[in-house]
C-alpha cells in the first residue's frame, strides 16, 4: 500500500485470489518437431480402401460411369441381343476373296461340301447382296427389254415400278421365310440346323439366276424356258445335295424332306420365269 508517497512491496504470494506473475520465459527455447506422418498430395500409391488415385469425385449412384445402352460393355444376353448390332457383325465380317469361292462353289452344286466349308463361319453378307443384285437385274433388264419391245412396234411405253417391288418380295422373302420354316421342320424332327447357316445357303443358292436373267434379253422363248430351267435345277440341286447328309439324320422321312426343298426351288424358277423371263407387249 502507498504511504506516505512511498510504495511500500507486498509478498504476492501471501495475498489470496491473485495471479502469480508470469515467470520470465527463456532468453531462448529449442522448438523440436517429431517426424510428421504427411504425405505428399495427391498420394502416389492406393492406402487402406481406396483402389484408385486421387481424381474427380465420384457421383453416388455412379450415373454417368455407367456405360451407354447398347455399347460394347453392355450387351444384352437372350433374345435382346438379337435386336442389338454387335449381334450381326460376326456375319458380315468377309473378305471379297471369301464371298468370291462361295460363289463359285454355288456354281457347282454336285460338291455339295457347300455347308462343311461355311459351318465355321457362314456369313449374311453375300445372300443379302446377291438378293440385291438379283432385284435391280431383275427390275432393270425387265424395264429394258419391255422398252425395246414397245419402241420396235412403235406403241407407247410406260415404267412400272411394281417392278422392283415385286422383286423385292420375292427375293427377300424367300430367303428369310423358307429358312425360318425350314429351320422349324428340322427342329422339330429332331436335327436342328444354324439358322444363319441356312440364310447363307439359300442366299447363295440365289446366284446361279443373276446370269440366268441377263440371258432372258434373248428374244427366243424356248431359249428362255431352257435358261429358267437349268437354273432351277441348279439352285435346287445345290440346296438338296448340301442339306442331304444332315436331314439323313431326320430318320425315315429324310427322304421326303430333302425331295420338297428340291420341288420348291423349281417352284420359284418357274415363278421366275413366269413374271421376270417373259416379256410381253
Amino acid at each position: 500500500m502507498m504511504s506516505g508517497g512511498n510504495y511500500t512491496a507486498i509478498d504476492n504470494q501471501n495475498v489470496s485470489g491473485s495471479v502469480p506473475a508470469a515467470a520470465d520465459p527463456p532468453a531462448h527455447v529449442a522448438v523440436k518437431f517429431t517426424e510428421s506422418n504427411l504425405q505428399t498430395f495427391p498420394p502416389s500409391a492406393p492406402q487402406g480402401k481406396i483402389s484408385r488415385g486421387s481424381g474427380p469425385p465420384r457421383d453416388a449412384d455412379d450415373t454417368f460411369s455407367k456405360p451407354a445402352i447398347g455399347s460394347d460393355d453392355n450387351q444384352e444376353g437372350g433374345w435382346f441381343r438379337a435386336f442389338t448390332v454387335n449381334a450381326y457383325k460376326p456375319y458380315f465380317d468377309v473378305d471379297t476373296s471369301d464371298v468370291l469361292e462361295r460363289i463359285f462353289d454355288s456354281l457347282f452344286p454336285f460338291r455339295g461340301n457347300f455347308n462343311e466349308k461355311t459351318a465355321d463361319k457362314p456369313d449374311l453378307y453375300g445372300p443379302f447382296w446377291i438378293c440385291s443384285t438379283l432385284i435391280f437385274v431383275a427390275a432393270s433388264i425387265g424395264t429394258f427389254v419391255t422398252f425395246l419391245s414397245h419402241k420396235l412396234q412403235d406403241k407407247e411405253w410406260n415404267y412400272d415400278i411394281n417392278l422392283v417391288t415385286w422383286s423385292a418380295g420375292l427375293f427377300y422373302g424367300y430367303v428369310t421365310i423358307v429358312p425360318l420354316c425350314l429351320y422349324a421342320i428340322l427342329k422339330y424332327f429332331s436335327a436342328p440346323a444354324g439358322l444363319v447357316q441356312l440364310f447363307c445357303l439359300y442366299g447363295y443358292s440365289l446366284f446361279i439366276f443373276i446370269p440366268a436373267l441377263c440371258l432372258s434379253v434373248v428374244p427366243l422363248e424356248i431359249f428362255r424356258w431352257v435358261v429358267a430351267g437349268v437354273a432351277g435345277f441348279m439352285s435346287a440341286t445345290f440346296v438338296a445335295l448340301n442339306l442331304k447328309n444332315h436331314i439323313s439324320s431326320a430318320g425315315e422321312r429324310w427322304l421326303l424332306i430333302v425331295v420338297a426343298i428340291f420341288l420348291l426351288q423349281l417352284a420359284l424358277a418357274l415363278v421366275l420365269k413366269t413374271y421376270l423371263f417373259t416379256v410381253t407387249v
